[in-house]
């Protein structure tokens, strides 16, 4: 049988090598992505997966979006909730607008999308829901309160969720990522980076590709018996009870 799957903010990054990851196990892919065309397009005639734009913080729109995708492909069988966006800054000096707009796009965002798709799910009896949190949802980080309250909540989520889902056949369980080597993360000044890099154990940023491999595991067939889990991938940074 062939998985139908949704990868928001699926076109660049981690979200292009999920969208890959679970492509190469066969199944049906959309991407959602929010802002850059130009990538986007490049990214669908690269790989021939249908992508769509709207905003993940807008209920409605991912509503509309989500029906949208699901015409085309089927039911939806896997969700993976990966978009979001970083403002940093100081708490003493946060704007409420860098909150908001963080909260809005990286957990708001996570109820706007699973809200459309659970019910169909537990109709079913399958469902995979990978939420893409952060280790710094784990261990909170300088400068990223915004950040790390929106990640830590997508954990709450999961845990929570996996218990209403867990007796019709839908898991839900976390990606917890640490430094990995995206364009976002190649563009930080090179001490900087040399910085991070001497506070992992295993001595590397971590692949993109080696998130999506987390996330196809965790949305397999034979995962049932995972659910309300954190993967952390994160070399040995930081190590979770």
């Amino acid at each position: 049988m062939t998985r139908t799957a949704i990868v928001t903010g699926g076109t660049r990054g981690i979200g292009a090598a999920i969208v890959h990851a679970l492509k190469d196990k066969g199944c049906k892919v959309a991407a959602t992505y929010a802002g850059n065309d130009e990538a986007a397009a490049r990214f669908k005639e690269e790989t021939g997966v249908d992508v769509y734009k709207w905003d993940v913080g807008d209920y409605d729109a991912c509503k509309a979006g989500v029906a949208e995708i699901e015409a085309a492909q089927g039911p939806t069988d896997i969700l993976v909730n990966n978009a979001g966006i970083t403002r940093d800054g100081f708490f003493h000096k946060m704007a409420p607008a860098q909150w908001t707009e963080v909260i809005r796009a990286d957990l708001d965002s996570v109820f706007n999308m699973t809200h459309q798709v659970f019910p169909g799910m537990r109709e079913r009896g399958f469902g995979r829901i990978v939420n893409i949190s952060s280790i710094n949802g784990q261990k909170g980080q300088f400068g990223q309160t915004n950040y790390s309250a929106a990640k830590a909540g997508m954990i709450g989520f999961t845990r929570a969720l996996a218990q209403e889902g867990a007796r019709k056949g839908v898991t839900v369980n976390a990606v917890a990522p640490g430094y990995i080597g995206t364009d976002m993360v190649a563009k930080l000044d090179e001490k900087v980076l040399d910085g991070i890099v001497a506070q992992i154990p295993v001595g590397r940023l971590g692949e993109p590709e080696e998130i999506g491999a987390c996330v196809a595991f965790l949305a397999d067939d034979q995962a049932g018996f995972i659910t309300g889990a954190v993967l952390t991938a994160n070399g040995g940074q930081y190590i979770a009870a």
